[in-house]
This record gives C-alpha cells, structure tokens and sequence, in this order.
C-alpha cells in the first residue's frame, strides 16, 4: 500500500499517471473482475512498464473511479 509520503516521490507518482492516462483513453483496456453484476463492472488494470495496477469501475456517463493504487 502507498502511504501519502510515498506518493509524493516522483516514480510512484509517474506510475500512478501514466495508468491512469491509459485508462482515461480506453476506459475498457482493464480485465473484468468477477463478482455482482447489479453495478458498474468492476475492472483492473496493470500497467507493466511501471509496475502499477489499478482497480477501477466505469459509471454509466463513463466515468472512471478508481478504487485502488497498488505497487507490483
């Protein structure tokens, strides 16, 4: 888990920016995470440059939430 001092260091931070700005482009790019299938899909993506996996749901206006940041 990335304490907030840690995420103030410039390599978590590009990591964390640069997942990010792939999911904003193609919100679809992560794998589907099984599970209830009443809400939004839940969806996580790992990016294998930075080693940096998000864990994320896009709303019905396609809005990204992301609900975990992890180091891999």
């Amino acid at each position: 888990m990335v304490t907030l001092t840690e995420a103030a260091l410039p390599a978590p931070l590009h990591a964390l920016d640069r997942t990010l700005v792939v999911i904003s482009v193609d919100p679809e790019i992560g794998q589907p995470i099984p599970g209830d299938t009443t809400g939004p899909q839940r969806r996580q993506y790992t990016d294998d440059v930075d080693q940096a996996r998000v864990l994320y749901f896009v709303t019905t206006l396609r809005t990204v939430v992301v609900v975990a940041y992890i180091e891999v």
